[in-house]
């Protein structure tokens, strides 16, 4: 009996959320006991899937929880990613972990709470409520005036308990209050109206206590012949509320006492607090009139890109504990002061946010004055941000220092688009308003390590310091759509446009040199430009050696031209079965590219590093794809054939989140079922972005496809993506076929590989088989496929084409 935790791996950040769900599996796989979140997780309601075996709702059995694969990364503590099959059809990935200690019994999921008459509660337990509440009971004998007292009424008194008091020496602890006392409870002897005062009483300490005194007349037989009540102790309340109106004194005078702009605001965005100083800028500013409690976003309705800019900076204040923010603030015409605000956020008691406070620093006179106008030399005058000289000498620094990180750095190159038909629409003043607004927001997608600045005109430059490849990539494209959906009121017109970029990643071997780095970048924004703008084109930045390199130009023209007339050169290389007869056509498409007027054709090897550098490796992987499937749809014979179709993928795809979408809708195109298609993702790639590749491998799964893992035995790390990823094939590395006829370490790896292979249920593929030699020992080793020179050379697509057959008919095929 095991229980798994299941939390979703990627919520949907626009639906609701999403609670990890208990499942309680058996020995055979049935699942016996789910907790109450499993229905908003699997669709089911708990009592459906206690009838269900769990693979009921896996996508497929390479993600069975009992698999060889996962059972020993279960056992030690770790999580696996698994695909799950929802009661409406859809699948999702989730995080499966395993819960080592299991109750005896489900008791605890079926205990109830039911009602208790109080006077069959344990009188201890009344003991215990008077001392954790601070309160006391208290009764009264209207026939002999006698007052009867709980031990806690003693207790709050300060007063040994049992102490001989009579009434009116009771009353004296209520000191100016005792004749309003006693009318009350005269009043309430002949009416029988209940009530309820609060009054301070003087303990026998002489310790002043807050407290509420209560009564009521407690019937028997229709007459009054007791009052009973409580008496509460009040005073932490009201020491919270004295030292709560003394920090409010506190802050007052601190806030009032300071030039600077003083405001707080609760996560609705009413006003908690606001100083003297805030309240003048912004009557001026606005013309409004601010008051407590007031909602920000109310009072801006009217001012649009004030009001957007106005929640960008608070929600990332909500999100931080603090940080400083360098900027004009706009709402006040054409004034561009600079101000340095300090965001603070606020918690409450449980640690929950509650708001935050911001001081505003005019430093216009600083910037202006201090240093001898060397602020004016670093910083752009009209956004505020890093000018291209500070930013170069900011690039240099940090490169200077990059062996010191264990992550890359990357350089973002930003250009906006169409922004010279903004100056066609409105005047420059506006212009500058709408970048001033758009840096703002920019700057609140950046780390207090990176740096942004504006370059001139409408370029702007981010450099990401010490960050994953995958991370910089994402960030880069959150500040396109960023950009994209900024938009900028100006006489009713909306100003809205989006970004083309070049994102840069800076390796070990990268130049130093900032003006060569920039360069590079505004090479691949260029890129991004004249391919349809409104997008983001990545690439490693190239040592200084072959920056000048003639021939990566040429390759580059010939490659834009190929994908342009879509007229990339398609050729097939068959796999043949080693170990056992597969009846059906398994091939790799290859891709050449035309090369000149004497029809040479470039390798891979020639014209991937130029794909990759200039980021058109992902639109080449689409149009390989597009081209094959195509040509295949005219060829049904082909159909019930062909048995696999494998296409290499680029990083740049791996990594693209939209290439299943593509892949999905290409191959709904054709007669072919999508089982027939392999994507082989290199191991490199698969070694540093796990996780990426396992979302990958899912998402090609949903849509039927199956995943290759090519380049197995490159690395150590082999063997455990070998073991772990959700991966169908298992290609070989050059390396390890390479003379593995002759070298037995080799073959005891190929034979491991293998083994875990055919344990977790996929097949493999050996690599380079150039020689008989090596066909024999691949087959002696039991390798599922073979693939090199020896088997079959590679051919043009067109000769894949299904043998032509004469009937009386007529000819089929050809």
């Amino acid at each position: 009996m095991k229980e798994f935790l299941i939390q979703r791996y990627r919520p949907d950040p626009s639906g609701p959320a999403i609670h990890p769900t208990l499942l309680r599996v058996d020995v055979d796989g049935r699942i016996t006991l789910a907790d109450r979140y499993a229905e908003a997780m699997f669709g089911y309601h708990a009592s459906e899937l206690t009838h269900l075996t769990v693979q009921h709702i896996l996508a497929s059995r390479q993600d069975d929880p009992f698999a060889p694969a996962h059972r020993h990364r279960l056992a030690n503590g770790q999580t696996v990613l698994v695909t799950f099959k929802h009661k409406e059809g859809f699948f999702f990935t989730a995080s499966l972990g395993l819960r080592l200690e299991t109750p005896k019994s489900p008791s605890e999921t079926l205990a109830s709470i039911t009602l208790k008459d109080s006077q069959q509660m344990d009188g201890r337990l009344f003991g215990l409520a008077e001392r954790s509440a601070s309160f006391g009971y208290w009764e009264l004998d209207v026939a002999s005036n006698d007052v009867f007292w709980s031990d806690a009424m003693f207790r709050l008194l300060e007063l040994r308990v049992g102490t001989d008091l009579s009434p009116e020496q009771a009353l004296f602890y209520c000191q100016s209050h005792q004749n309003r006392v006693r009318a009350l409870i005269r009043r309430c002897m002949r009416s029988g109206q209940p009530f309820s005062i609060e009054l301070p009483i003087i303990t026998s300490s002489q310790r002043l206590m807050r407290a509420t005194l209560t009564g009521q007349a407690l019937k028997s037989g229709g007459q009054i012949h007791r009052l009973g009540g409580v008496l509460v102790n009040h005073s932490s309340a009201m020491r919270h509320d004295e030292q709560k109106q003394q920090a409010q004194r506190l802050l007052e005078a601190t806030a009032s006492a300071t030039p600077d702009l003083v405001l707080a605001i609760d996560t609705g965005f009413n006003l908690l607090y606001f100083n003297e100083v805030w309240e003048q800028h912004f009557r001026t500013a606005f013309n409004l009139e601010p008051q407590p409690g007031d909602n920000l976003k109310s009072l801006l309705n009217d001012f649009p890109n004030e009001r957007r800019l106005m929640e960008s900076l608070w929600q990332k204040a909500f999100e931080r504990d603090r940080f400083v923010a360098e900027m004009p603030l706009f709402g006040d015409g054409a004034s561009s002061s600079l101000f340095e605000l300090h965001f603070q956020r606020i918690h409450n008691d449980n640690g929950e946010v509650a708001g935050a406070v911001r001081i505003g620093k005019d430093i216009s006179d600083r910037v202006m004055h201090n240093s001898g106008g060397d602020h004016r030399m670093r910083h752009d005058p009209i956004t505020g941000l890093m000018n291209r000289r500070a930013f170069s000498v900011h690039l240099e620094r940090a490169i200077s220092h990059r062996h010191k990180r264990q992550l890359v750095d990357s350089l973002l190159f930003l250009d906006i688009d169409d922004f010279d038909g903004f100056n066609k629409i409105a005047d420059t003043g506006t212009c500058d308003r709408y970048l001033r607004e758009l840096a703002s927001t920019l700057n609140l997608r950046v780390r207090k390590r990176d740096a942004l600045a504006r370059l001139g005109g409408d370029t702007f430059a981010l450099f990401i310091e010490n960050c994953p490849e995958s991370r910089a990539r994402t960030i880069a494209d959150e500040v396109r759509e960023q950009i994209a959906r900024f938009q900028f009121e100006w006489q009713g017109t909306l100003l809205q446009t989006t970004v083309s970029g070049g994102l840069l990643i800076i390796d070990k071997d990268a130049p130093e040199q900032p003006d060569i780095l920039l360069s590079q970048a505004a090479d691949l924004c260029h890129t991004a430009k004249t391919s349809g703008r409104d997008r983001i084109h990545t690439a490693h930045a190239l040592p200084t050696e072959k920056e000048s390199d003639t021939g990566s130009e040429r390759r580059l023209q010939q490659l834009r031209q190929a994908l342009e007339d879509e007229t990339l050169v398609l050729e097939f290389q068959a796999l043949k079965p080693v170990a056992s007869v597969t009846w059906g056509d398994h091939v790799e498409i290859l891709c050449r590219i035309p090369a000149g007027p004497d029809n040479d054709l470039l390798k891979p090897e020639h014209f991937l590093p130029v794909a990759e550098r200039y980021d058109l490796a992902k639109m080449l992987d689409r149009q390989v794809i597009r081209q094959t499937l195509a040509w295949l749809s005219q060829h049904r014979l082909l159909v019930p054939r062909l048995k696999y179709c494998g296409f290499n993928l680029s990083l740049a795809s791996v990594l693209d989140d939209t290439f299943t979408d593509f892949l999905e809708q290409a191959v709904a195109l054709t007669p072919f079922a999508a089982s027939c298609f392999c994507l082989e993702i290199r191991e490199s790639h698969a070694t540093r972005y796990p996780d990426e590749v396992a979302v990958l491998c899912d998402s090609l799964h949903q849509i039927g496809c199956r995943v290759a893992l090519e380049g197995a035995g490159a690395s150590v790390e082999s063997y455990s993506l070998a073991a772990n990823l959700p991966v169908d094939i298992i290609k070989l590395d050059k390396r390890v076929m390479h003379q593995l006829e002759n070298d037995p370490v080799q073959q005891i790896m190929v034979d491991a590989l293998h083994r875990i292979a055919e344990t977790t249920g996929k097949e493999t593929v050996a690599t380079f088989i150039e020689n008989d030699e090596t066909l024999r020992k691949v087959r002696s080793l039991g390798i599922h496929f073979g693939q090199g020179f020896r088997l079959a050379r590679p051919q043009p697509l067109e000769d894949l084409t299904p043998a032509v057959v004469d009937l009386t008919t007529g000819r089929i095929g050809g």
